[in-house]
């Protein structure tokens, strides 16, 4: 196995990148590209996990135009020096575009990389929540349903609090408007889920600024890993 470098010391254009995988499946294993470059840094990507046609993660990427083909992604993409700089993950497959590639950066991946050496598991903080985005809410309901004023024009609408969950226990309910976690505005469940991905562990204490009827609170709420469904 190559070794981890560091893609925070990576410069646009001047870093060699190959890009190792097994584009196309089996019969192509192990192939190396030959002669890409980095391209751009912190590149935010919108993934769609569930294919339902909005974003479920935004992530950071490097952008190569090393050849990254179906089967590459998991592969290493890797500098002069041998070193593992990214996670191959995806590219913009367009017949108008060409040389698009984009890698998780291996300073991101080394913490799930050993998370899941030593627990063998990658564990997330949970709150206990399905929600919408505010700004797709009719504008009756905000305010026939909501009581919200019209200076609260973004958070999240809770649509349903889990029993038992975090939330229930901070005593969050159905139509409350979440708005801020700590000193962070929140304007989707997507930006919520990144800040809490990014910016805390299981076991800490957040601050939530909500709406309920029209009314601002607050409350304290203890994150918890999430259990398996049986």
């Amino acid at each position: 196995m190559p070794p981890l470098g560091s893609s925070g010391e990576l410069t646009v254009g001047g870093e060699t990148a190959i890009a190792i995988g097994n584009p196309l499946g089996t019969e192509f294993a192990g192939s190396v590209t030959r002669g890409g470059i980095i391209s751009g840094l912190e590149r935010a990507v919108d993934v769609d996990l569930n294919q339902d046609g909005s974003p479920d993660w935004t992530t950071q990427v490097i952008q190569t135009d090393a050849a990254i083909n179906p089967g590459n992604s998991g592969g290493a993409l890797i500098n002069s020096d041998g070193e593992v700089i990214g996670i191959n993950s995806m590219k913009i497959a367009l017949d108008a575009v060409e040389g698009i590639g984009f890698a998780i950066p291996i300073d991101d991946a080394k913490p799930v990389i050993e998370q899941l050496e030593t627990d063998g598991e990658v564990t997330r903080p949970f709150i206990g929540i399905s929600a919408v985005d505010l700004n797709t809410v009719p504008e009756q309901h905000k305010q026939g349903t909501l009581n919200l004023d019209e200076d609260v024009e973004n958070g999240v609408v809770l649509a349903k609090v889990q029993v038992g969950s975090p939330a229930e226990e901070a005593g969050l309910q159905k139509y409350d408007v979440i708005t801020k976690i700590n000193d962070k505005e929140i304007t989707s469940m997507l930006e919520l889920k990144t800040y809490l991905y990014n910016n805390t562990n299981i076991g800490d204490e957040i601050n939530i600024t909500y709406y309920r009827d029209g009314k601002k609170d607050t409350t304290t709420l203890k994150l918890a890993e999430q259990e398996e469904q049986q």
